[in-house]
């Protein structure tokens, strides 16, 4: 029986090794190269969902800036819900045939609460010692973070950050992405860390993701109820893999490109 190209290429992602067989490293190498954007999920197949649930337990201990938090993983499993959610996806196959969806978030508003909790952890692992180091791990909690997160609705704090740090790096390193604009990118750079954990985690489940862009956030907030600040990084499909579930081979430009080396 002749094989379809989408078989054949299914069959040549194989999942990862058993430990026993092969080192450390080459487990998380095949688990990497056996990761791909899978658009179409079997509806057939046994899908165990609480594979989700420790995929997720690990997306948690993904770094993240500040060790701030700021984030939310909002599962979305059976039922109405997930297919409203599919239509909202634009109606993608990687949202229509999906076993589960995983909407992203980053929580800003949240910044007091975890600055508080981290504040509490500092205090608890110095306690008795005023060197300069748990002074210094003290204050980044109790000021710098209030002075980067604190955002009025217009951005005004922000502009003034800016013009702080662009005089005072006049004449030494200074980190200079102040702005409430600067602040969003770095929400979701933490997010998209713990996305691309939960990714890997599902593969080494043995079951696939594809991670989504393209839907109507403003709806998408309305259906899950979720709160006016919330800003959605991602949507992530899940689900066992179907035969024709990759569209094309994996491609990539140079890395000639994209990796350089400066000496």
């Amino acid at each position: 029986m002749i094989e379809t190209p989408e078989q054949q290429q299914s069959k040549s992602v194989e999942p990862t090794p058993r430990p026993n067989d092969v080192s450390k490293a080459e487990q998380f190498a095949a688990l990497v190269h056996s990761r791909r954007s899978v658009r179409k999920y079997d509806a057939d197949s046994a899908f165990d969902h609480d594979a989700v649930q420790r995929a997720l337990e690990l997306a948690v201990l993904s770094p993240n800036s500040s060790n701030m938090q700021l984030w939310q993983f909002h599962r979305v499993i059976n039922g109405d819900k997930r297919q409203q959610l599919a239509k909202l996806c634009m109606g993608q196959n990687a949202a229509k045939t999906a076993r589960e969806l995983i909407v992203i978030t980053t929580t800003p508003y949240k910044w007091k609460q975890r600055t508080k909790m981290n504040a509490a952890q500092v205090r608890q692992a110095f306690e008795g010692r005023e060197d300069a180091t748990s002074k210094r791990a003290l204050k980044y909690y109790e000021k710098l973070i209030p002075f980067l997160y604190r955002n009025d609705r217009f951005g005004i704090f922000g502009i003034a950050r800016k013009v702080i740090v662009t005089y005072l790096g006049r004449n030494k390193p200074m980190m200079r992405e102040v702005s409430k604009a600067d602040l969003r990118v770095c929400l979701h750079k933490s997010t998209s860390l713990a996305a691309m954990t939960f990714m890997t985690a599902m593969r080494a489940e043995g079951y696939d993701t594809c991670p989504m862009e393209g839907f109507d956030s403003k709806r998408v907030k309305q259906l899950l109820g979720l709160n006016s600040q919330d800003e959605i990084t991602m949507i992530i499909g899940c689900g066992p893999r179907a035969q024709d579930g990759i569209y094309a081979e994996r491609h990539r430009v140079n890395n000639a490109e994209t990796i350089i080396t400066h000496v």
